[in-house]
């Protein structure tokens, strides 16, 4: 049998949805239909593969709960906007979560200022009302979409030239890592609408979910960071596994 004709036999042997699946799929890869573009409709994809509607249909289904589509009531399915991801169980800079899906890195830096702590600020990091902290206030982007302002507290006692970094070519997490090697952390994840300047500095709208991830860090027995790291819900999620 030559190559052809077991090309023929494995496709023959596929399940017709799935040829539908691979169809759309390839389309999407090549750039056909880019991000936010809309797909042919179900009825356009039975006449072009010959098929029962219910086929379709399943191809579409299973794409979209892939969340490689998306349906909008009344108006069609579109591709979806990637959803970009972070582990939970290490503490990794955003910029080597980036690379490491080979994307393109860039920040952008919004606030850096010395201010005194608050009362409340105070008790977090367990210092004297008044003592003196870092405030930065950062975007990232991924292929030059907003994924994350990250709105940091700095203990100037755990690393006192933070004020002196380029942000613009090391991050926060990689600097700290070495000026203060974690000891240990403790965070909460919650769903929160943007409030302006947040959704402003995102592109969203204010009454879009955000996943908010609040991280305290330690290091040499002190509180090193406290960190408010905002993401739009529709092109984000958490992830994390262990054994």
């Amino acid at each position: 049998m030559d190559d052809q004709a077991t090309q023929e036999t494995a496709q023959d042997s596929t399940p017709i949805f799935q040829r539908i699946k691979d169809y759309l799929l390839a389309e999407i890869a090549a750039g056909t239909w880019k991000e936010g573009d809309v797909i042919p409709s179900e009825q356009a994809l039975v006449k072009q593969f010959g098929v029962s509607r219910m086929t379709v249909n399943r191809a579409v289904r299973e794409l979209t709960a892939e969340q490689v589509l998306t349906r909008r009531q009344g108006s069609g399915t579109y591709v979806a906007q990637p959803k970009y991801q972070a582990t939970l169980l290490e503490i990794k800079s955003i910029a080597d979560e980036v690379r490491a899906r080979g994307h393109a890195h860039r920040s952008s830096l919004q606030q850096l200022e010395r201010v005194k702590a608050s009362d409340l600020m105070a008790k977090q990091f367990d210092l004297p009302a008044g003592h003196p902290l870092f405030h930065s206030v950062i975007v990232h982007f991924e292929n030059g979409v907003p994924i994350q302002v990250e709105d940091r507290w700095v203990n100037p006692q755990c690393a006192p030239d933070y004020m002196e970094q380029d942000f613009a070519h090391i991050t926060p997490n990689e600097y700290l890592m070495q000026a203060a090697p974690l000891q240990g952390a403790v965070y909460s994840i919650e769903a929160l609408a943007a409030p302006r300047d947040i959704a402003d500095m995102l592109a969203i709208d204010t009454r879009q979910a955000c996943l908010v991830l609040k991280r305290q860090t330690r290091s040499a027995g002190k509180t090193a960071t406290l960190a408010t790291m905002w993401h739009p819900g529709h092109r984000y999620q958490f992830t994390g596994s262990f054994s």
